[in-house]
């Protein structure tokens, strides 16, 4: 108890007053039973759970919105069973091939120039780059993507990073059939982390992984020297995970203290044939590839804003911020001040006993105004 009370000494909490949210009839009516509204009003950690429970915005950043069901009468059915049969019977196997043979062709040029070619020269540099790009294409068009681009193509110059906002590992795609970025990324397992090493690392691609702190370091020192050379343009996701293009969570900050041009990028799916959201802790990214290539399409706009500075007396996370209010705005999406690693890890115990501290302090003043 008085361990409780040493510690409240640095924290201003103001204690809320009874007496201000209850009448004087109800403080002397000893057996009427308070409602709900009346401890919500009093404890205002109570009513942040409510909050919590009520209005639960982070959760909401990571779901799927199922489409609205047409086919219930029958007069729809017919057509949608037809619509099944075109995705499922005609679209997907003519996908499947175009897919295919866009991989036959890629690594028939890709891996002589890869492994034949030795050394960093300007014509395998350039040669790596159009395949990169071409297979790229080749993804899109096996969604039937439909793809409209505002602003002036990206360019290729030192000091400058662009960044977007992220829905799925397609953003990457959709941006890399206009412009040979490299990337950085979460190192993923399977036949996309064989492409990962063997393909990305060839455009100067730069891998972490969440679990090791160790990696923070290493990648911070790569993206300071991949900026500072002449290099393919570098794009980064701030966001650090694949958010359901309704919000933006919060924008990690290295991407702004690198002390460059930062170009931002806006992305907005039209969810009208396909909802392009990659839920990666219930779904594989092979199923979700399976899921895009069963639409009808994927249409989407992409805009590349102007270049932002860190402005004088501006920190890098009120830079952050701005970029990424240039991108919400731009993309109609809805800003929530969550971290989007909360959707991997569990917060941090800092700031649970901090709340933990709080209510107990509360709860120790109320006790002793009795």
């Amino acid at each position: 108890m008085a361990g409780l009370e040493s510690s409240s000494a640095g924290i201003d909490v103001d204690p809320p007053n009874i007496e201000d949210y209850l009448t004087s009839d109800a403080l002397h009516q000893p057996h009427k039973k308070l409602q709900l509204k009346d401890l919500l009003d009093i404890s205002p950690t109570l009513t942040e759970a409510a909050g919590a429970i009520v209005d639960d915005s982070f959760t909401r950043c990571f779901k799927s919105n199922p489409p609205e069901p047409w086919n219930w009468n029958v007069y729809l059915f017919p057509l949608w069973c037809l619509g099944v049969v075109v995705r499922y019977g005609i679209l997907f196997p003519l996908r499947v091939m175009t897919l295919a043979a866009g991989w036959i062709v890629f690594f028939s040029a890709f891996l002589p120039v890869h492994y034949l070619m030795k050394g960093q020269n300007k014509w395998k540099n350039n040669i790596e780059r159009k395949l990169v790009e071409m297979i790229c294409s080749v993804f899109v068009a096996s969604w039937t993507g439909v793809v409209r681009y505002h602003g002036p193509r990206p360019s290729m110059r030192p000091q400058q990073v662009f960044v977007a906002n992220h829905t799925s590992m397609i953003d990457f795609i959709i941006l890399e059939q206009m412009a040979a970025f490299a990337v950085i990324m979460q190192k993923h397992p399977g036949w996309v982390g064989f492409l990962q090493t063997t393909i990305l690392e060839s455009i100067g691609s730069i891998w972490f992984n969440r679990t090791e702190a160790k990696d923070r370091e290493v990648v911070a020192r790569k993206l300071r020297e991949h900026t500072e050379g002449d290099n393919n343009p570098l794009l980064i996701f701030p966001e650090g995970t694949c958010v359901n293009n309704d919000y933006t969570v919060m924008f990690k900050k290295g991407a702004f203290e690198l002390g460059c041009a930062v170009c931002p990028v806006a992305i907005k799916y039209n969810k009208i044939f396909v909802d392009a959201f990659w839920n990666s802790k219930k779904q594989s990214f092979t199923m979700h590839l399976m899921r895009l290539m069963t639409s009808w399409a994927v249409v989407c706009d992409v805009w590349y804003l102007e270049p932002q500075y860190l402005k004088p007396g501006e920190t890098s996370i009120e830079f952050a911020e701005r970029v990424r209010d240039m991108i919400s705005v731009r993309a109609g999406l809805r800003k929530v001040p969550w971290d989007g690693y909360l959707k991997y890890f569990r917060p941090s115990p800092k700031l649970t006993e901090r709340k933990q501290q709080i209510f107990a302090e509360s709860v120790l003043r109320r006790l002793e105004e009795k």
